[in-house]
């Protein structure tokens, strides 16, 4: 593996960092905003400098850049703590199934804006019924000359209450198979038929979101592949969720575990002298590192040209349940003093707390942990398939309960 910059990509590191240096927003500009407002202003300030979605092509308001070059400024930037999480999916999911599906003309009126931050989309996938599974999803369209009627529900929505559109996958024909009755649309969030509630989180935050839809008119041309290729579509956004979701785990990394355990003491000597704490310390950092080297190698590969391996896959699976277990084992540290959520009081401004408590969100979004399991067995390690007692079988007759 080779970490080094090639010339090329030294010079080009060295005028992202310029430009952050000089045009990273202060404290003052993003006062008075909300965080969707700072990410907008942030985002345009990307957009009008040539520095947003800069591997998207320079027709769709990037700048053509290679995947190292994207690499090397998501790097740069990730150096700042800047807003910009409400546009990942729009970013980072629903653009490039536009790319691969949509028209010209789609591609042409929403992809720039979604580089510049004007507008804001979300993915309407998971549903009450459905769990991991998405192709077992019962929100349904009818066909209504040039239009489709919706009706249904969708859960976990992140972003569904500031969102302008959202990526759509229904149930068109349920007497076929499960993932070949499903069809995908992009929709406003603001049409007629839509209602948005907001899901109270155990970390405080309301941040997903149920959406229901009632007799909600869609035009055709708002279809993304034909009719009944849905799964296919879907597919595409999945695989580029997963590759946006990442190893996550927020800021909780081993370094800060430590030196947590330096500051509290047990049997009135820091931490790090204890057996039982350095074996979990000593787990986690083999564990971060054997991350760390991993994505390397899909670094290098990118560096070199090349399309990366599976390797990825693992990131989402293990990153984050390790990020839980270092939060939890931060908290019983802290003794008594963990059980207190409050930034001007806690650890690290309650930084394992709030961790604890939004990580599972992490562990389900993108698939669950199992989901990814059965992924990572199946396609990479070539294991046989799970059972699947409902393959081949229309939709319309799968039993539904007792």
């Amino acid at each position: 593996m080779d970490f080094s910059d090639s010339p090329e990509e030294a010079a080009f590191r060295k005028e992202a960092r310029a430009w952050l240096e000089d045009n990273v927003p202060s404290k003052e500009e993003f006062k008075g905003l909300d965080e969707v407002g700072q990410a907008k202003l942030w985002q345009k300030r990307k957009y009008d400098a040539g520095w947003a979605c800069i591997s998207w092509p320079k027709e769709f308001g990037g700048r053509g850049a290679s995947p190292i070059e994207n690499v090397i400024w998501n790097t740069e930037e990730a150096k700042y703590e800047l807003p910009g999480a409400i546009f990942s999916i729009g970013q980072g999911m629903a653009a490039p199934t536009m790319m691969m599906w949509a028209d010209d003309e789609a591609k042409a009126r929403y992809l720039p804006k979604l580089a510049s931050g004007e507008e804001v989309w979300c993915q309407l996938f998971s549903e009450p019924a459905g769990g991991s599974d998405l192709a077992a999803l019962r929100t349904k369209a009818e066909k209504d000359g040039d239009e489709w009627v919706i009706n249904g529900q969708k859960t976990w929505t992140s972003g569904a209450q500031y969102s302008d559109y959202g990526i759509l996958v229904l149930r068109t024909d349920p007497s076929v198979p499960k993932h070949k009755g499903l069809t995908y649309f992009y929709i406003d969030m603001k049409a007629p038929g839509i209602e948005i509630k907001p899901i109270k989180q155990i970390s405080g935050g309301a941040n997903f979101n149920e959406v229901y839809f009632t007799d909600m008119r869609v035009s055709d041309s708002q279809r993304l592949g034909g009719e009944g290729q849905g799964w296919q579509v879907a597919l595409t956004t999945l695989m580029n969720e997963r590759a946006s979701i990442g190893a996550g785990g927020g800021s909780v990394g081993v370094d800060s575990v430590f030196k947590l355990a330096q500051r509290v003491q047990i049997d009135g000597k820091p931490a790090t002298q204890n057996a039982a704490v350095r074996a979990r310390l000593a787990d986690w950092y083999c564990q971060e590192s054997g991350l760390k080297y991993t994505s390397w190698r899909a670094l290098s590969a990118l560096s070199r040209g090349e399309t990366p391996g599976p390797e990825n896959s693992i990131g989402k699976l293990v990153g984050a349940s390790k990020a839980q277990d270092m939060a939890s084992f931060a908290i019983d540290l802290q003794e008594m003093a963990g059980a207190i959520r409050d930034p001007k009081l806690s650890a690290d401004a309650a930084m394992y707390q709030e961790t604890f408590m939004a990580i599972p969100g992490l562990r389900i979004a993108g698939g669950t942990d199992e989901i990814m399991a059965n992924i990572i067995a199946e396609r990479v390690l070539g294991l046989p398939q799970d059972i699947r007692v409902d393959k081949g079988i229309p939709f319309s007759e799968i039993p539904t309960g007792a």
